[in-house]
């Protein structure tokens, strides 16, 4: 008996179809006779696309949509990048599966091939994010810091084109591209700290359907699980989303895992720290801990900063 047609939502870049396919090719290898079709959909972010992120507002601007699919039964299930996730789910959505995270750090890509410290005074440095902009600024204030949008081909070609010097990415995109040679240099995570979630896909579905959560179950990790639920726990316990100034990154440690995470001003002159860890590690486990670094930020005067953010 043939299995069921399962639609899988995706945003209509070509990452996004990129890891919606690697995702697809999954399951149809651990589920034989397994049959998935995309359904490539447009988000708010990727119409506003001229217009700084943080400037546009709001949380699930390149998520919105592809809930909307699910919700309404067009889609059984959506890949997202975790990072774009809100922490909070539309009512009768879940995390159905959390596959094995890419690499979570940051990359640079250099129209010279100069790594970061070897940049010009002056030098104009483009990322479309808060988080990034921040560090940098604070890591060599030398530079000039320009807001980037577009899907990953356009920013590459915004650097070949000349107006810019560097551009700073995920490097997970570059990698599942198979665009790892055109990186410069990685950044260490304790150097340039990371999104909540980078590196990592998410896959959501409804609740209630319970064949296609079954289903997805295959795909899940569950060490990615554990680290992404310690850094969605210390997002939502702050308060914040993916264009707050707040970064994080988890490490596995024996059967434990330690959460580091900061707290920028978004013009680099103020960064709070803190992290803590867990010896047994578990989701139960890994969401206290997400409270706990929170708390500990939130102590040392987070708010603050959180709040004087444009």
């Amino acid at each position: 008996m043939a299995l069921p047609t399962l639609i899988l939502a995706t945003r209509r870049s070509a990452l996004a179809i990129q890891q919606s396919n690697g995702v697809k090719s999954e399951l149809e290898r651990k589920i034989p006779g397994a049959r998935i079709e995309l359904l490539t959909m447009g988000t708010t972010g990727d119409r506003l696309r001229e217009r700084p992120l943080p400037q546009i507002g709001g949380k699930g601007l390149f998520t919105m949509e592809l809930e909307e699919a699910l919700l309404d039964g067009r889609a059984h299930f959506a890949v997202h990048s975790l990072k774009d996730l809100p922490t909070e789910l539309g009512a009768g959505l879940t995390l159905a599966a959390i596959p094995p995270r890419e690499d979570s750090r940051d990359a640079l890509v250099s129209r010279t091939g100069k790594p970061f410290a070897e940049l010009p005074s002056g030098a104009r440095i483009g990322t479309s994010s808060v988080r990034r902009a921040a560090q940098l600024r604070r890591l060599r204030p030398d530079t000039r810091i320009e807001p980037l949008r577009g899907n990953l081909d356009t920013r590459l070609r915004k650097l070949r084109e000349g107006s810019l010097d560097a551009i700073v990415l995920a490097a997970a995109g570059l990698h599942r591209m198979g665009w790892q040679e055109q990186i410069t240099e990685y950044f260490p995570v304790q150097v340039l700290y990371p999104a909540v979630g980078q590196g990592a896909l998410g896959i959501e579905a409804r609740a209630a359907d319970h064949s296609t959560l079954e289903t997805l179950s295959v795909l899940e990790d569950p060490w990615s699980r554990i680290c992404i639920t310690a850094e969605r726990s210390l997002l939502r316990h702050l308060g914040g989303g993916c264009q707050i100034p707040i970064a994080a990154h988890t490490q596995r440690e024996m059967n434990g895992v330690s959460l580091d995470a900061i707290v920028i001003r978004t013009d680099g002159t103020e960064i709070i720290q803190a992290n803590d860890s867990c010896p047994e590690a578990s989701v139960g486990t890994a969401e206290a801990l997400g409270k706990n670094v929170a708390e500990n930020l939130l102590r040392q005067g987070a708010r603050r900063i959180l709040e004087s953010t444009p």
